[in-house]
């Protein structure tokens, strides 16, 4: 009774080893094929997410030169301009500029989104509190003078922190 049950079991082993070899290979080899297929998407996605996301990293420096007090004063003063109206405009062009950028967020990496963020918040509190230290009867020069004054005090403009963060995950893009 016994010997049956063992010749049918002498007779499909080699047929369960081969089974299990079999799908043993076949699973690797979809494997492989499988992390090819997503090493070319991604080789793909990358060929032409690069060009958007270089081109969003440079719209954030130019937004951030453009944001700069020095040169944000120069191009937005206009002669007698009160002290109020000029701060008005230096702040509405900041938000402006920002707003006009905002949708780049999503190409460029979070530290540098938070930094360039940081950057404009700081710009407009600098500003603010020039414009606190001359008061609203001035002339805009004496804003724009007071202003200059606060950014030679720092090390580094906010601008210039958030360009610094750009750079570095720029390098990393490469």
């Amino acid at each position: 009774m016994n010997e049956p049950l063992v010749q049918i079991l002498i007779a499909l082993l080699p047929s369960v080893v081969v089974f299990l070899t079999a799908y043993h290979l076949i699973k690797q080899m979809t494997n492989v094929r499988s992390s090819e297929r997503i090493n070319t998407l991604r080789q793909d996605d990358k060929r032409q997410t690069l060009p958007l996301r270089l081109q969003a990293y440079e719209r954030f420096s130019l937004f951030l030169e453009r944001i700069a007090p020095g040169p944000l004063v120069m191009r937005v003063h206009k002669s007698n301009m009160t002290s109020r109206a000029l701060h008005s405009e230096l702040v509405a062009t900041i938000r402006e500029e920002f707003e006009h950028n905002v949708t780049q967020q999503i190409y460029v990496g979070d530290k540098a989104w938070s930094k360039i963020k940081q950057a404009k918040e700081e710009t407009i509190r600098l500003i603010n509190l020039s414009y606190e230290q001359t008061g609203d009867v001035q002339q805009g020069t004496e804003l724009s003078r007071r202003i200059f004054e606060n950014v030679s005090k720092l090390s580094h403009t906010p601008s210039q922190e958030a360009m610094i963060a750009i750079k570095e995950e720029v390098r990393r893009l490469f």
